[in-house]
């Protein structure tokens, strides 16, 4: 299941808190439309029937869609703090 560190813990609140997403709310990642690999990020409302919870630790909330689940399984979301704006990337998750 992908992982999700402090620093992508903070920018998720963040992001979520400036947007004035509710509290059920949280960041989705899902699969971009036609282009098999790469990865659409969305602040929602709420997850849709058949996503994974993957992070609802405090107020934060990362959702992936089904479709997308299993490309993610080994990998962690992460920010670079020191990126202009949410600047998320996706890691191989540490042995």
């Amino acid at each position: 299941m992908l992982t999700v560190t402090d620093n992508a813990r903070s920018a998720v609140e963040d992001l979520v808190q400036q947007a004035g997403v509710p509290a059920e709310g949280g960041l989705r990642i899902a699969q971009a439309t036609g282009q098999p690999g790469n990865f659409e990020l969305a602040l929602v409302p709420a997850p849709q029937p058949d996503d994974q919870v993957v992070d609802d630790s405090g107020a934060t909330h990362v959702f992936v869609e089904a479709d997308a689940a299993p490309a993610l399984d080994a990998l962690t979301l992460d920010a670079d703090p020191a990126a202009q704006g949410p600047g998320f990337v996706l890691t191989p998750q540490q042995a």
